[in-house]
């Protein structure tokens, strides 16, 4: 069965920090690609961040680069995503994916999703 577990999430200011960690069992996590994605109340889900399943290439909406960074542990089978100088439009619950054999990128089919962890950032 697999699983993925996101956590990290919390009540933050603005311009502070998290890093949010996604734990993958029950699949061979380094054929896939991950990627993390959010929804805010009333909004669409959006691509934040992806990554090769290798980790040798990532891809970021254009609203977070220079502030996310996503990275990837093929040895503990987890994606992390940094954040730093958050933002109140950051807020949202966010999730991470997998791809199987995938590039990371914004526009692909995730097979693998998990339950979300809550961001909320107050300005």
């Amino acid at each position: 069965q697999v699983q993925l577990v996101e956590s990290g999430g919390g009540l933050v200011q603005g311009g502070d920090s998290l890093r949010l960690s996604c734990a993958a069992s029950g699949l061979a996590f380094r054929n896939y690609a991950m990627g993390w994605f959010r929804q805010a109340p009333g909004k669409e889900r959006e691509f934040v961040a992806g990554i090769h399943r290798s980790g040798s290439s990532s891809n970021y909406r254009d609203s977070v680069k220079g502030r996310f960074t996503i990275s990837r542990d093929n040895a503990k089978n987890t994606v992390y995503l940094q954040m730093n100088s958050l933002k109140p439009e950051d807020t949202a619950v966010y999730y991470c994916a997998a791809d199987l054999f995938g590039l990371g990128i914004e526009g692909a089919q995730y097979d693998y999703w998990g339950q979300g962890t809550q961001v909320t950032v107050s300005s």
